[in-house]
C-alpha cells in the first residue's frame, strides 16, 4: 500500500485553499504556483472534490474555490477517497479472491491494515492539519533581512567604512 502523488497533492491543496479561504476565495493557479503542482491536475482534483461537495467554486472576476464546510468537518479520508484515491493493501482490493479465489493466507492481516489506516485518516481533521501548518510556521526561525547580511558581507573588506549591525525587535541599529 501506498499512497499517491495524487492523494498526497489533494490534501496539500486542500491546507493551502483552508489556511487561505479567509481571504476569499482562492484560485487554483495560486495553489499551483506556492505548492508546484500542475494547474490541469489540480483543475481535475478540484472537480472531484467539488463533486463530493468538500469545495465550492465561484466563477467570474475574484472568483475561486472556497471549503464547502468547516475545516474542522473534513477529515483527510474524505479528501482522500474523493480524489479516488484507493486506500487497500490487499492484493485482490478486498474481493477475498487472492488465492485460488479465496483469501491468501495474509489476506486478514492486510484487511485490518486497510481498518486501521482509514480509521487513522478519518481521525486526522483538515483543521488539525491547517494548526500544524500554522505552528510550523509560527516556530520557524526568523530570517534574517538580506540587507542586514550584505551589511555584514561588506564589514568583511577591510577598507570599509561601515558601522556594525543588529536587527532587534525588527530595527535595524549600530552595535
Amino acid at each position: 500500500m501506498r499512497l499517491t502523488t495524487k492523494g498526497r497533492f489533494a490534501v496539500t491543496a486542500m491546507i493551502d485553499l483552508a489556511l487561505r479561504e479567509h481571504q476569499g476565495p482562492v484560485t487554483l493557479a495560486g495553489i499551483s504556483q506556492r505548492q508546484k503542482i500542475s494547474l490541469s491536475y489540480l483543475e481535475q482534483l478540484f472537480g472531484k472534490l467539488r463533486r463530493h461537495e468538500l469545495v465550492e467554486s465561484t466563477r467570474g472576476p475574484g472568483g475561486g474555490y472556497t471549503l464547502a464546510r468547516a475545516a474542522r468537518e473534513s477529515t483527510v479520508a474524505d479528501i482522500i477517497f474523493a480524489g479516488d484515491e484507493p486506500i487497500d493493501a490487499t492484493q485482490c482490493g478486498g474481493k477475498e479472491n487472492c488465492h485460488d479465489d479465496g483469501p491468501c493466507m495474509t489476506h486478514e492481516l492486510w484487511s485490518t491494515l486497510n481498518r486501521k489506516m482509514i480509521e487513522f485518516l478519518d481521525s486526522v481533521s483538515l483543521q488539525s492539519l491547517v494548526e500544524q501548518q500554522k505552528d510550523r510556521v509560527a516556530q520557524a526561525r526568523p530570517r534574517e533581512v538580506s540587507a542586514v547580511k550584505e551589511h555584514r558581507a561588506a564589514l568583511a573588506f577591510p577598507t570599509s567604512t561601515l558601522q556594525p549591525i543588529k536587527l532587534s525587535n525588527g530595527r535595524l541599529t549600530t552595535v
